[in-house]
């Protein structure tokens, strides 16, 4: 980091030698200029705003400590070092309130100046790399609150879950719009059945990367949540004087879709909203677009933009809807409501005529998948149990058989679910975050203001759920990430670590060193050597 230095003194000849005999360069400390009296000095300071100011008490129009008085009220960080006589030595006790850093005695002693000066320089930076670091994590706990709440919004439990925003409160909140999309891994229910727990993870991971990624390429304000495992809801941030635009938003989809497929030889679906959609408007958006995705016949060709389903709307409409208000009644742990929900979607079909069965059976085809992804969202279902639903599903059973399998699903829930205690619930929120968040920042106080609970607290809940510290589990999934990213990857090692939340490539290497007894070179050849495979499609997705 370059500072900035400023040199103020009446005297012609030692401005001269400040300015030659000083290791200016070496210190990588930039002069902007000099000043021969205090007025002059605050000239530059406005303009130019120094780190470093070398200043002489004794100055006609302007003295030293006149200039320190009128510097600090407005620059309260500037270093100063003050150049006095030794006659001078009475004048100190007036310039102790405005935090002069040093003091040296004319004649000057070059020398030891210059070691005053590299020893502040070096005092600059560090604060200066600190202030970053604070400013950093501040940004990374605004924009997790932030995201948290619109979560909250989208995915609508009711109660009082998150704490006022202030970014979405009701006044600002009602000029606060978006574009939104969601996006949803094609064939989705296919590929759930053939991937196990890390290959599950790692196709989010990396599909997640890409959409964060292109998304900050379009240089727009955007959060990407993801709702559950293998989609994601898109929010591009849409204030006045911003409009609308239906073409620019459905080009950003487009080259979405087109970046997952070429990087990862993967298909998404991809549904935009119509219009702009508010605040109070989200859950119910994000309903809609999943019906649009799901009940649409384009819905794996290309960016569809969400419009009401013709033909059998009604009848779908109200399949979804009880479907729904079980999925929401088993997320509150509300048995009487998904009960009732069940039981109308047994009237609901009971009142259908026969001939409506054969238009109606891929419609509730799709409910039951759909209903099963939830459950595996909200770990309510083993995966053998998952595995032997998959099984029936496939065998595409006519509309009776398919609701006798939504049946058993929602009964086997409701008993999950009603045994699972608030602190369940609160460590699998936790691991779903760390999970997805494994390449920022994550702490214990982030972690337990994103669940709205104090860091003590969720530091014991954390090691009573899963048997070790947050720092130890954190550290266990980053090194299996990069395990897997080194192994299956083409990826350079700082990149990996980047990937899995270490800026520095020296402290990523030996954390995966101390971890694995290797370092990430090593195990890469010795991985590689091993099986002589090729990585995957999603493994040479450059970061």
């Amino acid at each position: 980091m370059k500072l900035k230095a400023l040199l103020v003194d009446d005297e012609v000849n030692i401005l001269k030698n400040l300015q030659a005999v000083i290791p200016w360069d070496t210190l990588d400390i930039e002069l902007i200029g000099t000043a021969r009296n205090g007025e002059q000095a605050l000239e530059v300071c406005r303009e130019y705003r120094p780190e470093l100011v070398l200043c002489d008490i004794r100055m006609p129009v302007m003295d030293g400590i006149e200039f320190l008085g009128a510097l600090r009220e407005f620059d309260a960080e500037a270093e100063v070092i003050m150049m006095t006589g030794y006659q001078d030595f009475s004048y100190v006790r007036s310039v102790i309130r405005y935090e002069v850093r040093d003091y040296i005695l004319k004649p000057i002693d070059y020398d030891e100046l210059a070691e005053t000066i590299k020893r502040l320089a070096e005092g600059i930076r560090e604060r200066s790399i600190e202030q970053l670091s604070m400013q950093k994590e501040w940004k990374q706990v605004f924009h997790l609150a932030y995201e948290k709440a619109l979560y909250d919004r989208i995915v609508d439990l009711g109660g009082a879950t998150s704490r006022p925003f202030m970014k979405l409160d009701e006044e600002d909140g009602e000029n606060l719009a978006f574009a939104m999309m969601l996006v949803d891994v094609a064939d989705y229910s296919k590929r759930e059945r053939t991937w196990d727990d890390k290959e599950r993870k790692l196709w989010n991971f990396a599909i997640h990367n890409i959409l964060q990624e292109n998304l900050v390429s379009f240089e727009v304000p955007h959060s990407v949540l993801q709702v559950r495992s293998g989609e994601w809801c898109v929010l591009i941030e849409r204030s006045a004087p911003d409009l609308f635009n239906r073409e620019q938003c459905l080009t950003w989809g487009e080259k979405l879709r087109y970046a997952v497929e070429s990087y990862l030889k993967l298909n998404i679906r991809i549904a935009l909203h119509p219009s702009e959609v508010s605040l109070k408007q989200l859950a119910k958006t994000y309903k809609s677009l999943q019906r649009s995705l799901n009940l649409s016949p384009s819905g794996n060709k290309e960016v569809i933009v969400s419009e009401k389903v013709r033909g059998n709307a009604d009848t779908s409409q109200q399949l979804w809807d009880r479907i729904e208000e079980m999925v929401t009644g088993l997320k509150r742990c509300d048995r009487r409501r998904t009960e009732i929900a069940l039981k109308e979607l047994n009237d609901s079909f009971r009142s259908l005529p026969e001939a409506s069965f054969e238009r109606v059976a891929p419609i509730v085809h799709y409910l039951c998948i759909h209903l099963l992804r939830e459950m595996h969202a909200m770990e309510v279902i083993s995966r053998e149990e998952e595995l032997a639903v998959w099984s029936q599903i496939d065998q595409h059973h006519g509309i009776r058989e398919t609701l006798l399998v939504i049946n058993r699903l929602v009964d086997q829930s409701l008993e999950s679910v009603m045994k699972k205690k608030t602190s369940d619930v609160l460590m699998l929120s936790a691991r779903d975050y760390i999970e997805r968040n494994l390449s920022t920042e994550l702490s214990i106080d982030l972690l337990a203001d994103y669940l709205g609970i104090s860091g003590s607290y969720f530091s014991l809940l954390f090691k009573q759920h899963l048997g070790e510290t947050f720092v130890e589990y954190v550290t266990k999934q980053r090194m299996e990430m990069a395990k897997s990213l080194l192994a299956l990857s083409d990826k350079s090692v700082t990149q990996v670590g980047q990937m899995v939340g270490y800026a520095e490539r020296r402290y990523f290497t030996r954390v995966f060193s101390k971890y694995t007894g290797m370092l990430p070179s090593e195990y890469r050849e010795r991985q590689q050597n091993h099986t002589g495979a090729e990585p995957p499609a999603w493994a040479k997705y450059e970061k």
